[in-house]
This record gives structure tokens, C-alpha cells and sequence, in this order.
């Protein structure tokens, strides 16, 4: 049994990785892994490219890899993850690769070694559905988007 804390994951360095490094915490604190590109690519504004990562892993049957944006480049060039968080599952065993897309106003030159995305490893818990004739009553009720407020300059 793994801890928490160290959760191996086997990796495969595919051809067009050579020379660049795994994927790693930057600080003590980080949750996620900076990965970054194995190749170049230019995005345009609105434009969307699956990025090569040159990694392939087999993750543990249990947990699965999400894939988030860089918080400074979402900032700066309005460069984020599309399907956010992007999962990969456990049984997947081909590239890695971090779907892009430009939300920003001019093209973006993504270079071969550049961090791209953060990768977080977490557990997954199945769910099974349980049919049932009515739901328990809650305070909320069927109230949907916006309806818990949360917008002042709207009245919300």
C-alpha cells in the first residue's frame, strides 16, 4: 500500500521527450506538476492544438491525472485548458498530450520545453446509481444556476 503522499507512477520517455525533464512540483506546496511540451506550436487567437508532452504513464487503478491550466499563463496571453480539469484515466497508455486553446487577442508560440499545464494526481471514487421514486427535500430545492446568489452588481 502507497501512502497518500507517494503515489508511483510508471512513465514512459517516448522518442520526442529526449532531453527534457519529468514533470515536477516547483514548491514543497504545489499540488500540481508542471509539465511541459515536447514540441513547438503556434496558437492562434481562438485556435486549439493538442500539445505533445512525449510522456506516456501507467497510473495506478484508483486515481486518475487531472490536467489544469498555468495559472500565469491564463493571466498573461489568456492561455488555458479547454476541459478543464482534463482527465486522463488510469487505463489510458498512450501520449499525454494537454489540449490548449488561445483565448487571447494575438498567436501564442508554445517552444518545445515550455511549462504548459500542471498534472495532479488524484483518487477516484466510483459511484453505483441507485433508483429511487423521490429525492429528500433540501433548503436549496430545485433551485439552479445563479439562484444562490453571488453577484452583487446583478441584484443577486
Amino acid at each position: 500500500m502507497h501512502s497518500q503522499d507517494n503515489i508511483p507512477v510508471p512513465v514512459l520517455r517516448l522518442p520526442h521527450f529526449e532531453g527534457l525533464e519529468l514533470p515536477a512540483y516547483a514548491t514543497d506546496g504545489a499540488a500540481g506538476m508542471d509539465v511541459v511540451s515536447a514540441e513547438d506550436v503556434t496558437i492562434a487567437p481562438g485556435a486549439r492544438h493538442a500539445v505533445a508532452t512525449g510522456l506516456a504513464m501507467a497510473i495506478p487503478p484508483g486515481f486518475e491525472i487531472q490536467v489544469r491550466p498555468r495559472s500565469g499563463l491564463a493571466l498573461k496571453h489568456g492561455i488555458s485548458v479547454p476541459n478543464t480539469p482534463g482527465t486522463v484515466d488510469s487505463d489510458y497508455r498512450g501520449e499525454v498530450k494537454i489540449i490548449l486553446i488561445n483565448h487571447g487577442e494575438t498567436a501564442f508560440k508554445v517552444r518545445r520545453g515550455d511549462r504548459i499545464a500542471q498534472l495532479v494526481i488524484a483518487p477516484v471514487v466510483r459511484a453505483t446509481w441507485l433508483k429511487v421514486d423521490e429525492l429528500d427535500d433540501t433548503e436549496r430545492g430545485e433551485g439552479g444556476f445563479g439562484s444562490t446568489g453571488g453577484v452583487v452588481s446583478l441584484g443577486n
